[in-house]
């Protein structure tokens, strides 16, 4: 099966941070140029933006080295974050410097601002508070600076606007890493119970599948040993319904760990098959999935072990979901292994009851029983039954009976499909009668 091709990430998450920071930046920069010094002169003036503010060579000069700083922070800001963010600043500060200006501009920074905010996207929590606190003390330094040169033109100081955006910047962005980190939490908790939860069907089924053969083989062998002098054919049965009853169990679990392996490298990334193929030359072949089925295949090899069972089906017969038929096999399988085990019966009776919208499942015998409430039952054949069919939603008891001997049942409920497949079926079957 080939995998699809993943989806087109948005246009906005396809530009880089950098490209973003260094768009806003060169925006602001560029505006004043055209404004005062390539457009026609007009009757507005600037007192940030001077005319002459560029006509020094130096100003020049020192406008270029802004832009090279700043085009160079934003194309290291996604590789290299702190250094890019520390270029954009710097760059910021000599742009403010070429004009000859005692105050930062509050459109210039917002490329600072842009860029404190990818900073506290994907930095420690530590490492953005660090550029944040670099950003607000450019205010005040740059501000002792330009006092220190002599310039002390009047104007409305601009510093607590430009703080408030870096303060929003930062906060913006730390937003933003709080959601993805909690986003990871999420999917790696996810994935916990994932794991956990096959490791509990994986679980379950190892227990119902080795238990039920383990008890048929046990007392078969048991049955042989009795009578391997007197009857020595029918010993001779008994063991080679030990041997297949064996063999089945081997290759199941050779089937479940073999699907465990290939999950193992799958996940690991391993391409070398045809080392392991020589490491594995005998695969076991692939089976389909227990269900209801195999239910009579079931009862053939318990009755052939010693302990009759009798097999009663009520309603209509029809396909189920792969999930329900399989634990309604389980539940079958592990409820008869008890009763071989533990009830001493000689015989057991087992119901399964269609239903329109739910299977009913009943295994009862006439043995000894436990004399407990199984509620307190701290074996793993009752809590794996109880766990399936919480799984799927249903109701599931077991306890001794008032008349002796032992129940075991459980109702599943059918979804929707399955009852609709159901009334369509005895419709056509009426009309054709």
């Amino acid at each position: 099966m080939s995998a699809s091709p993943p989806l087109p990430l948005p246009l906005l998450k396809r530009i880089p941070p950098g490209l973003w920071a260094g768009l806003v930046w060169f925006a602001a920069a560029l505006d004043p140029i055209v404004k005062y010094v390539l457009m026609p002169p007009r009757q507005e003036y600037s007192l940030s933006y001077p005319r002459q503010g560029l006509d020094p060579l130096s100003a020049k000069l020192l406008l270029a080295v802004a832009f090279a700083l700043v085009l160079t922070g934003s194309a290291l800001l996604h590789r290299r974050t702190s250094m890019g963010y520390g270029l954009l600043v710097a760059g910021t500060v000599a742009s403010t410097l070429a004009w000859r200006q005692d105050q930062i501009p509050p459109m210039q920074y917002l490329g600072v601002d842009v860029a404190l905010c990818y900073v506290a996207v994907v930095r420690p929590r530590r490492s953005s508070l660090i550029a944040a606190a670099a950003a607000l003390a450019t205010l005040p330094c740059y501000v002792v600076l330009r006092l220190g040169l002599g310039i002390h033109d009047g104007g409305v100081i601009p510093e607590p606007y430009i703080a408030l955006t870096v303060v929003i910047g930062w906060l913006v962005g730390n937003s933003v890493r709080q959601s993805r980190v909690h986003t990871e939490e999420l999917h790696a908790q996810t994935a916990a119970q994932a794991v956990t939860a096959e490791r509990l069907r994986i679980a379950r089924e190892m227990h119902d599948t080795v238990a039920h053969s383990i008890g048929i083989i046990a007392l078969q062998a048991g049955a042989a040993a009795r009578v391997i002098e007197t009857q020595p054919g029918k010993a001779r049965e008994a063991m080679l319904t030990v041997e297949k009853t064996g063999r089945e169990t081997l290759s199941g679990l050779r089937r479940m760990l073999g699907a465990l392996r290939q999950a193992d490298r799958e996940a690991n990334g391993e391409s070398n098959r045809e080392a392991d193929r020589a490491q594995q030359p005998a695969r076991a072949p692939l089976h389909p999935a227990a269900g209801l089925a195999d239910v009579e295949r079931l009862a053939m090899t318990t009755t052939a072990a010693g302990v009759r069972v009798e097999v009663w089906w009520q309603g209509r017969r029809r396909p189920l979901p792969p999930d329900i038929d399989l634990a309604a096999f389980r539940i079958i399988q592990e409820s008869v292994t008890n009763v071989v085990r533990h009830s001493g019966a000689d015989s057991c009776r087992v119901s399964v009851d269609y239903g329109e919208d739910e299977l009913a499942i009943e295994v009862r015998d006439r043995g000894k029983g436990t004399g407990a409430d199984t509620r307190q039952d701290t074996g793993y054949g009752l809590v794996g039954m109880r766990e399936r069919v919480a799984l799927l939603h249903g109701d599931f008891t077991a306890g001794p009976r008032p008349g002796g001997g032992f129940r075991v049942a459980a109702r599943l409920p059918l979804p929707a499909a399955t009852t609709t497949t159901t009334a369509t079926a005895t419709k056509a079957e009426a009309a054709a009668g």
